[in-house]
């Protein structure tokens, strides 16, 4: 059953939850691919239940953000074959959010300079910081849900470490508290928000390897920038200097860090 979704001015389109449509094998494999991908790659535990949307001639999604549903947003295409117009997921560009830093009078600026617009393509997943102003181009040309766009939609939620490998989570959990308590020294007056997702191998005898980012959707100012990025290699350093005991094997970690501005 599709329930058609339709706020004024905001959100047109069809809806039902994913895991209700598809049949329980099918669903499940999805779920524990992506869910071991979010893990492995973002440092986030689960998946909020996804939504399968369908969009057909005049269906769309004004611009908006997601907040605070998840620190990463998903959509993958099922579309097949597109026979329609529009339909792109829209993302507005960093350079807007920020647009009066560097403006100049006598530079143009066109769409292409605004938004960034991802065709959607079958199999094509695209993870976003669901901040960042989003939205769909109107779908134009077709009425037919079978030839419409169709995607599968959610958000990454729940960071936390993962451990693969015999490192006791314990272990783990003593050098992350003693990385927290350095941290506002670190920050300082640095208004910084957002999520660092770090990877990296405990190796048999207890050293640190390919300590390395993830992912990392931190934002300041522009003015600022240059310190967030210090901040961020100061973490991944002080990562690299860890120790621990020796071990059956090699271990892989990655650990989220979460930072939020009141």
């Amino acid at each position: 059953m599709w329930d058609y979704w339709h706020v004024p001015g905001q959100y047109t389109h069809l809806r039902t939850p994913a895991w209700t449509y598809f049949p329980r094998t099918v669903y499940a494999a999805f779920h524990r691919r992506l869910v071991a991908w979010g893990r492995a790659t973002l440092g986030c535990h689960d998946i909020s239940p996804p939504w399968l949307s369908c969009y057909v001639d005049g269906c769309g999604q004004q611009l908006h953000g997601d907040l605070p549903h998840g620190p990463f947003a998903f959509v993958l295409s099922l579309t097949r074959a597109r026979t329609f117009t529009g339909g792109e997921t829209l993302l507005v560009r960093d350079e807007v959010l920020d647009f009066w830093d560097d403006f100049r009078s006598v530079r143009a600026v066109e769409e292409p300079d605004l938004v960034r617009a991802i065709e959607p393509r079958f199999n094509r997943l695209v993870v976003f910081d669901p901040r960042i102003p989003h939205g769909v181009r109107e779908v134009r040309g077709t009425r037919d849900p079978r030839a419409g766009r169709l995607v599968l939609h959610g958000w990454f939620v729940q960071p936390r470490p993962f451990v693969q490998g015999p490192l006791r989570a314990a272990t783990l959990a003593s050098r992350v508290d003693d990385l927290l308590g350095k941290l506002p020294a670190l920050l300082g007056d640095l208004p910084l928000a957002g999520l660092v997702s770090l990877a990296f191998d405990v190796t048999r005898t207890g050293a640190v390897a390919r300590a390395r980012v993830l992912a990392d959707t931190t934002r300041v100012s522009r003015p600022f920038e240059r310190e967030r990025r210090r901040v961020v290699a100061r973490i991944v350093s002080a990562i690299r200097g860890w120790r621990f005991g020796a071990q059956r094997g090699t271990s892989q970690i990655t650990l989220p860090l979460v930072f939020e501005r009141s």
